[in-house]
């Protein structure tokens, strides 16, 4: 696709060159054939933009969704549960993120770290907890010092702590979102 081009590679990564390629590739995803995978493409579009805009509400509704129409009779157990629902809905970031699952950082080992291939993104770390509330998660990523490795990369940039938390009992998504 290169040799053709309708693809072009430069600085690791493969783009469409031109908008009008563009424009014909959206039109594709937004064809019934491609149907509910484009859906979840979106979502996870509008997800990264609801971490990196401070959306609790928009995060906590698309987390709801994916739950509830991927994984209907999951039951989480533990936090590795609620890790596939969150690998789904942050899909679209690894265009732009090399995201890291328990990346020792710090004092630990954070649950999900976004690290921007742009300069101008936004770097952060998501913290998940089963049954608490999301200060507990914050309150880790600070204690932990997970953020640290991220100030240095990130030159002083703003470095977002995402904390996504599940209430067994009442079946809901809770979420923070704080620079730290």
């Amino acid at each position: 696709m290169i040799v053709l081009g309708f693809l072009s590679y430069n600085d690791g990564y493969l783009k469409i060159p031109n908008k009008e390629l563009m424009i014909e590739f959206e039109k594709a995803l937004r064809d019934k054939s491609f149907g509910y995978v484009s859906e979840i493409i979106e979502n996870s579009r509008t997800m990264l933009k609801a971490t990196v805009d401070k959306d609790t509400e928009t995060v906590e509704k698309i987390l709801h969704y994916i739950h509830n129409s991927e994984i209907p009779i999951l039951q989480y157990n533990d936090e590795n549960s609620l890790s596939c629902v969150i690998t789904l809905a942050y899909l679209s970031a690894r265009d732009t993120y090399r995201v890291e699952r328990e990346e020792k950082t710090g004092k630990g080992y954070a649950d999900f770290t976004f690290h921007p291939r742009r300069k101008n993104d936004t770097a952060f770390i998501v913290e998940l907890k089963k049954d608490e509330v999301p200060e507990v998660a914050i309150n880790q990523i600070r204690e932990k010092e997970y953020i640290q490795k991220f100030k240095a990369e990130n030159e002083g940039k703003e470095v977002l702590a995402v904390a996504i938390c599940y209430d067994s009992k009442k079946k809901e998504h809770h979420c923070e979102i704080e620079e730290i």
